[in-house]
């Protein structure tokens, strides 16, 4: 098994320009090389002074719709793709900026990002990269909904989801996702989706103006509307894809097995949350070190 010592960014910036789903307004986005430490950081290009929003999950502010970031007012919406991406490819170092509120939805997955990326280069630095390495498991309950993370000697998921729908009804599936090519083959291409009729409610409530059938799979009651999936399982592998961009926000690579059973990004976030305040059930080392060592504090690891 191949695992990262080293922190890594890109080779060189990169651009792409696309509609951002609920605003329906053209995005202008760059990202950017950074130094170790510096982590994944979002600058407002359209604002004044230019803020800066870091990618953590004490930055998350909304998760009804998508994956939401804010600080003093300034929000970034919709990051969950590009935040895969940057986990799937082990980037721990960019900045991100853009000249909108939303992330562009490109095709509803993160294989556009994930080309983009790969075209750019990814940058080894000398920087050692910590991993939050799972010792005892970790479970979060709601209703009929549940995540739990155990320890695992990779990061890997178990992720259920279960429809009262025809056409989706349970979808199951397990996926190591410990090596860049199994990022970009499993769950990179697995695209967002919804249903006809929440698509309705949505553009009624003003939101989705930037939706299609060329960014979201559209279940309507007794077909798809999009003429071909690119998986069997499409649907379960993009909640996969959600996960691993909303378990990113803990600021550190997770080397544990997370369990989902109808989870989404509010039980996400609420997970990492979770396990970062779960002091006495993991540790946080850098991988030179040796999976066994230990030392560093929470509060480093929340700060």
């Amino acid at each position: 098994m191949s695992i990262e010592t080293r922190q890594h960014t890109l080779a060189r910036p990169v651009k792409c320009t696309g509609i951002g789903v609920h605003s329906g307004r053209q995005v202008h986005l760059e990202i950017l090389p950074a130094p170790i430490n510096h982590g994944i950081k979002f600058l407002r290009t359209d604002l004044p002074g230019k803020p800066v929003v870091s990618a953590h999950f004490n930055s998350v502010v909304d998760t009804s719709l998508a994956t939401v970031i804010g600080a003093e007012g300034v929000i970034v919406s919709t990051i969950e793709h590009l935040m895969a991406t940057f986990a799937g490819l082990s980037i721990d170092n960019a900045l991100v900026t853009l000249d909108g509120y939303e992330i562009p939805i490109m095709d509803g997955s993160a294989a556009p990002f994930t080309r983009l990326l790969q075209s750019a280069g990814v940058q080894r630095q000398e920087g050692l990269r910590c991993y939050f390495i799972i010792r005892r498991p970790i479970a979060l309950r709601q209703a009929d909904k549940a995540v739990t993370v155990l320890p695992a000697d990779h990061y890997r998921i178990t992720y259920a989801i279960d429809f009262e729908h025809p056409l989706l009804d349970y979808q199951e599936l397990t996926a190591s996702l410990w090596s860049r090519d199994s990022f970009v083959e499993k769950v990179a291409p697995a695209r967002t989706f919804t249903f006809e009729h929440e698509v309705e409610a949505l553009r009624g409530a003003g939101l989705a103006r930037g939706g299609s059938l060329d960014n979201a799979v559209v279940v309507a009651e007794n077909r798809i509307l999009n003429p071909d999936l690119r998986f069997p399982d499409e649907f379960v592998r993009h909640k996969m894809l959600d996960l691993t961009g909303d378990l990113s926000l803990i600021g550190y690579p997770l080397r544990g097995h997370v369990v989902a059973y109808r989870a989404g990004h509010d039980m996400h976030s609420r997970l990492a949350r979770r396990i970062v305040d779960s002091t006495d059930r993991w540790y946080l080392t850098t991988w030179a070190d040796g999976p066994e060592a230990k030392g560093t504090t929470a509060s480093e690891a929340s700060g």
